[in-house]
């Protein structure tokens, strides 16, 4: 669709992606000279790659650790010198530097953060909590901000807000501050920053390293980011601080939204930079529309307005997940399976008992959806202490159907304990065909769709002839393409598999074939390396050759629902998740049919049956997804 240099430079800018940065300097005790001198590379370095803004530890100009010496009118008069020194170092340039430094005002010492811009220092957070336990002594030489009090002072003939708590907006995105102390305390006003519109929160930090402390702070950063629907940006003095009494490690952490995107290497004997691509719009959204974050009601806070920063010239710090619906990590992988499991087996006893049936009945095709539906189904005979005899596995062959997957059928059938039967369909179909006067040498959708509406016959008869329900087997995937036959595969009693997409479907039958008998995990592994396909028409018939990469569709309906992405925001998205997988024309051409498929099938979600949530990104029920049939398409093209 754009292949265009410009036009893409132009689509670029309008995925919003901003970058940001965590610093830790080399740095020397009480020698704002070098210390400014070491923060100056560190900027410079960040503008280079087009960062937002980068933020440096607490006190970086002074140091940490440098005690009763902040007493000393010298090492003030001298953080101010080079705080004009860092002022100007931004003279020309659009990225924001945030710097900790001592603040004397009148007969009070304040610990404070000065957010500096293209020549000019937009402002000035005070430290409002300070830490006074243990190895913690703050209180002793510095003085707490007050909310509600802040005020203008003079910094180098400018008047300059100086306050707890600001917001500074920019008009890509707005930002607030926070000091180490107040990471995952009580004693915080992150919170009041977020829900005062603040997007990121970058957090000064000069903690101590203990043994479980680089765990445990990362923890928090992950978890305040998600609290607060927000990106956290840490940043942790290093080992150049005073080691007398305490070590710190230089350990620099950004998360966005519950996710670790960057961390620094602690311990480092060089100065370290690390940096994320993060979309403030997406923030919003999931402000907006996937938590009660605006609920929360806070006074609202000072705002300091600033200018344009860069947008990300790339995506090459954001990560963007090509299978948002799978866990990375093998074990976090396994625990979300089993999870997934469990969900769909207590939501289907539940549905079972309700109902006083006496039957699972279930169509069993030896491909990935009817297999996953089947071991649920045994789960859930286990769990209510029925035998598995109570599934009634129906396998119902064909036109188009394999020997490798009715072979796969028997054998699940056979390893799992389940009832098997098998009627063919061939006879019912040719006869329906003659009915309505269809010739069977036209293999176009009348051909097809009678195939699948023969066997939903068969399978509701059978439910009312055993006192027994349905059990759906369709998937996330084809429920958001419509890839069912209307009142045919598209019906059932109870979906058990209506939240889980195709990507993820492959991953639990994976998990469950390490769980199961020699025999089965064989038969299962055989499921999950067989394409994907309706098996309506003789020969190969391969579905993905058809509407393309189930991989493309699932990473589009997350981004789609999740994050509200446009179409042209999908596209560049997907070409820098799949770069080297996919070509912009395959990306471009399911996209197309991505977008097409799923406004045109909305009737046939809202006809759809019940069936359990399991994913943040659902459209199972009736509440989670709602749209009118008719909707256009006109803004989507």
């Amino acid at each position: 669709l754009y292949n265009n240099m410009e036009e893409e430079k132009w689509l670029k800018k309008m995925l919003n992606f901003i970058r940001v940065a965590a610093a830790v300097p080399r740095l020397e005790v009480a020698d704002p000279a070098f210390n400014t001198n070491e923060i100056i590379k560190l900027y410079r370095q960040a503008a280079e790659k087009q960062s937002a803004a980068v933020v440096f530890p607490e006190l970086s100009i002074t140091g940490y650790s440098c005690g009763d010496l902040f007493e000393h009118p010298r090492l003030l008069d001298a953080a101010k010198e080079a705080l004009k020194k860092l002022v100007s170092a931004t003279c020309g340039c659009s990225s924001i530097l945030i710097a900790g430094l001592p603040w004397l005002d009148g007969a009070k010492l304040y610990n404070t953060a000065a957010v500096c811009q293209n020549g000019k220092l937009l402002g000035i957070a005070v430290k409002k909590y300070l830490p006074e336990f243990r190895n913690n002594f703050e209180k002793r030489i510095f003085s707490p901000a007050e909310s509600g009090k802040e005020k203008t002072v003079d910094f180098d003939g400018q008047q300059v807000l100086f306050a707890a708590d600001p917001v500074f907006e920019t008009p890509e995105f707005s930002f607030g501050i926070e000091f180490g102390s107040g990471l995952g305390s009580a004693a915080s006003d992150a919170a009041m920053l977020a829900n005062s519109g603040a997007q990121v929160i970058f957090t000064l930090g000069s903690s101590p390293e203990t043994a479980a402390s680089a765990r445990r702070r990362r923890e928090m950063v992950k978890y305040e980011s998600t609290r607060l629907v927000a990106g956290y940006v840490y940043s942790g003095s290093g080992v150049f601080e005073s080691s007398g009494e305490q070590l710190c490690s230089g350990h620099a952490v950004i998360a966005v939204n519950g996710e670790l995107k960057a961390e620094s290497e602690r311990f480092s004997r060089k100065s370290e930079l690390i940096f994320a691509d993060l979309n403030p719009s997406w923030l919003d959204i999931s402000r907006r529309s996937w938590s009660n974050f605006n609920d929360a009601r806070y006074p609202d806070a000072v705002r300091i307005k600033g200018e344009k920063v860069p947008v990300s010239p790339d995506l090459g710090f954001a990560q963007i997940d090509s299978n948002p619906f799978i866990p990375h990590e093998e074990e976090q992988l396994k625990e979300h399976c089993r999870e997934i499991f469990n969900i769909q087996t207590a939501a289907l006893a539940k549905r079972f008992e309700a109902c006083h049936a006496k039957r699972m009945i279930i169509g069993l095709s030896g491909g990935l959806d009817s297999t996953l539906a089947l071991l649920v189904a045994v789960k859930c005979c286990d769990l209510l202490s029925l035998p598995r005899e109570t599934v009634c596995a129906v396998t119902m062959p064909g036109f188009g159907t394999s020997g490798r997957t009715r072979g796969n059928a028997e054998i699940l059938a056979e390893s799992s304990g389940v009832f098997l039967r098998t009627i063919p369909i061939n006879d019912a179909v040719e006869q329906h065909f003659r009915d309505i006067g269809h010739d069977p040498e036209s293999r176009n959708v009348v051909y097809e769709n009678s195939q699948a509406r023969e066997r939903t016959q068969i399978l509701m008869d059978i439910a009312n002839e055993e006192n027994g329900i349905v059990i759906g087997t369709g998937d996330l995937s084809e429920i958001a393409l419509g890839w069912s036959t209307f009142n045919g595969d598209h019906m059932s009693m109870y979906c058990v598999n209506c939240d889980v997409p195709k990507t993820l479907m492959r991953s639990m039958v994976e998990f469950a074939a390490t769980e199961s008998s020699a025999e089965l995990a064989a038969a299962l592994r055989d499921i999950c390396a067989t394409p994907v396909s309706p098996e309506l028409l003789p020969g190969a018939q391969h579905t993905e050759n058809i509407i393309g990469s189930y991989e493309l569709h699932d990473f589009f309906l997350w981004y789609f629902l999740r994050y509200a992405e446009t179409p042209e925001n999908l596209l560049e998205l997907a070409d820098a998740a799949f770069a080297g997988k996919f070509s912009r024309e395959e990306i471009s051409r399911t996209l197309e049919i991505f977008m097409r498929r799923f406004f045109t099938q909305q009737f046939k979600r809202n006809a759809a049956p019940e069936g359990p949530a399991v994913n943040e990104v659902s459209l199972g029920g009736k509440s989670a997804w709602r749209m009118p049939s008719d909707a256009a398409r006109t803004l989507w093209q």
